[in-house]
């Protein structure tokens, strides 16, 4: 059978596999006497040295200097991904961080996220970013009347494990008994509606209460969910661990750095590449000129929507030097994604 251009014998694969792994973990070139060295290839050094430059040709190495030894490149890189298995397995110390952490999570999904960045940079090493779930068209899990002091909270949980907060302008003199009757009517009407349609159906039943102040109530809740629309409709990102990308030994260049730190500035590139990462589960992995966005020409990101019932609600990865401990990152990524799933479905109860 005849190979593509561009197709790797399982020899070359194995160099290529081998040869990414030490780099990886050495950050030098790789010269065909130290694959020999420190691999069980079973080939000689000149068989070695023919397939280099074989995989040079094809694009997937090169050589920083004429007398050095081979890096990767972007397809390098790509063809060492793919070969990953499906579900690496976490390192003990990682799977018992992240399961610390979520069986302390808090209740609310946006403290949940701030937490799981910083929570990941750590696993990693590696800067953390998230795509926060919006309450645009969410469906409602839960609306409560809670009273404070003198004074009424609406309290509006999503099925995302959003959780939102208005403390509406009451004049009325209300009951526990009314706070309570009120409750179970928003809760009718909200449950399982987007901001947009609670809202309409509230104002609509508005219209039918017998009395001044139910009306008013009825008025004021709407303005709250009005006001939790406008403030939710644009998308925002969760950034943790910036200081481990100033730390990154792997940037062996300032410029480079210089450039990936300007580019993560740029939220907008950013939102959209966390975006399309959300639509390839359950990992997406961006290596280098990939990604044309956001211009980190030598930087890689690893990332997995997260979400409830099947859909996705937000994006969760991490970003760093294309030099990066790939399986590590996504069995990290990975693992936290699915957690962070499950205490959005929980949140959404």
């Amino acid at each position: 059978m005849d190979r593509s251009p561009h197709e790797l014998s399982e020899r070359k694969a194995a160099i290529l596999r081998d040869l990414v792994h030490l780099y990886i973990r050495t950050g030098e070139p790789v010269a065909s006497e130290t694959l020999v060295a420190a691999t069980r290839l079973g080939v000689s050094s000149a068989t070695i040295r023919n397939e280099l430059a074989a995989l040079e040709e094809m694009g997937y190495l090169t050589q920083p200097h004429t007398s050095a030894g081979r890096i990767p490149t972007d397809r390098g890189y790509r063809a060492f991904v793919d070969k990953l298995p499906t579900r690496s397995r976490l390192r003990d110390p990682e799977r018992k961080a992240i399961v610390q952490f979520f069986d302390d999570a808090l209740a609310d999904v946006d403290e949940i996220l701030r937490g799981t960045t910083h929570l990941l940079s750590r696993l990693t090493r590696y800067a953390s970013l998230a795509l926060a779930p919006t309450p645009g068209e969410a469906p409602i899990a839960r609306t409560e009347l809670v009273r404070i002091g003198s004074g009424v909270l609406v309290l509006v949980l999503f099925d995302s494990g959003r959780v939102e907060k208005r403390v509406l302008d009451l004049s009325e003199d209300l009951t526990d008994t009314d706070v309570e009757s009120l409750t179970r009517t928003f809760q009718d009407l909200s449950r399982g509606r987007s901001l947009r349609a609670a809202k309409e159906a509230i104002l609509d039943g508005a219209s039918h209460q017998p009395t001044d102040t139910t009306r008013r109530v009825f008025g004021s809740v709407a303005e709250a969910l009005l006001s939790i629309e406008d403030a939710g409709e644009a998308e925002h990102l969760v950034m943790g661990g910036m200081a481990n990308i100033a730390a990154e030994q792997a940037f062996d260049r300032r410029e480079t750095l210089r450039g990936m730190l300007e580019a993560l500035e740029r939220e907008s590139d950013v939102l959209r590449l966390l975006r399309e990462a959300a639509a390839t589960p359950p990992v997406s992995v961006t290596i280098g000129r990939e990604n044309p966005v956001t211009g980190m020409w030598e930087a890689s990101m690893v990332a997995a929507p997260f979400g409830s019932a099947g859909q996705a609600v937000g994006t969760i990865g991490v970003v760093g030097p294309m030099r990066m401990d790939y399986a590590a990152a996504i069995a990290s990524v990975r693992a936290v994604a699915e957690r962070l799933s499950a205490a959005v479905e929980a949140l959404g109860r």
